[in-house]
């Protein structure tokens, strides 16, 4: 009897070992393969003597469908940086704030209901903050200046608003990994709570506060719907304006409201159905990027 409960332990424990390795492996092998297939779709324009990568990524006017078709992506580029930077600049003190409140100086039953508020704020769909966007915080633009109401502010603002649920919620989980020992080692010094969280807990906490940071910029980077209701998608530079850095109030494109927007119009295998692949390859490898760069900053850290 002892024997074969032995044999079934080890059984159970080499399948799920195999279990994970396969998981881990198909999880490598799944991103390989929708980066091959969105480079695939769009290989054959990348090779074309029609098209150049420099026209793509610096000239201004994109018109894929006139003729001859002009594939200038800079505007797109800069509107989709423009809007993370700014609502990443918005959402980030917010968010890390929130999480420290609630970690750290709130009771266990406000803490429970802001939790529980927190979840309902990353269950809203996609549309429904873009309804929002279109609808509420649009009338606020146009008291600032913004003709149409709907502007890269507009779409920064909502975007902010949808990622800080993520960040809220990692940044809590990081600063709760943080040993008691640490506060109460700290307080018997005689610090205040304050001096505490800046200079024990957060410094603990550093690398599960950046994660937390990272996915949130992914999910402002890749959002679609939101975006394209709430910016205006229309093909401005926001940095060519009287605005001394940026305009906030112009209506700008992203990457993902244009594949979006213009796939459902193109020809399967045209030039235009090519181009916007090509976008999503441009999109994948700058998410590749930022992670990859998270990945090393996080090593750093850990290494110092």
């Amino acid at each position: 009897m002892q024997l074969q409960r032995s044999k079934w332990k080890a059984f159970s424990e080499g399948l799920i070992e195999w279990t994970i390795r396969v998981s881990g492996i198909s999880a490598v092998v799944f991103v390989f393969a929708i980066f091959i297939f969105v480079f695939w779709e769009g290989k054959g324009l990348l090779f074309s003597d029609d098209f150049s990568i420099s026209e793509l990524l610096t000239s201004e006017k994109w018109d894929p469908t006139h003729n001859p078709p002009s594939y200038g992506a800079a505007r797109i580029i800069l509107g989709t940086f423009s809007v993370a930077l700014v609502a990443m600049i918005i959402t980030v003190p917010f968010s890390l704030g929130g999480a420290v409140f609630i970690s750290e100086f709130c009771g266990p039953q406000l803490k429970e209901i802001l939790k529980v508020v927190i979840e309902l704020l990353a269950a809203i769909p996609s549309v429904v903050w873009g309804f929002i966007g279109l609808k509420i915080t649009s009338v606020y633009m146009k008291d600032l200046g913004a003709d149409a109401g709907v502007s890269l502010l507009n779409g920064a603002i909502i975007l902010a608003l949808m990622s800080m649920p993520i960040i809220v919620s990692i940044s809590e989980d990081a600063l709760n990994a943080v040993p008691d020992s640490y506060r109460e080692a700290a307080i018997g010094l005689g610090v205040t709570k304050w001096q505490m969280v800046y200079r024990v807990l957060l410094p603990g906490a550093k690398n599960g506060l950046l994660a937390a940071v990272l996915l949130g910029m992914g999910r402002v980077v890749g959002e679609t719907m939101a975006v394209l209701m709430a910016t205006g998608n229309a093909d401005n530079n926001p940095f060519s304006s009287d605005a001394p850095f940026l305009d906030l109030l112009v209506s700008v494109k992203t990457m993902t409201a244009t594949i979006a927007k213009e796939m459902g119009d193109t020809v399967n295998g045209g030039d235009h159905y090519q181009v916007l692949f090509l976008l999503g390859v441009l999109l994948f490898s700058i998410t590749f990027i930022v992670n990859l760069t998270a990945h090393l900053v996080i090593h750093g850290v850990k290494r110092k």
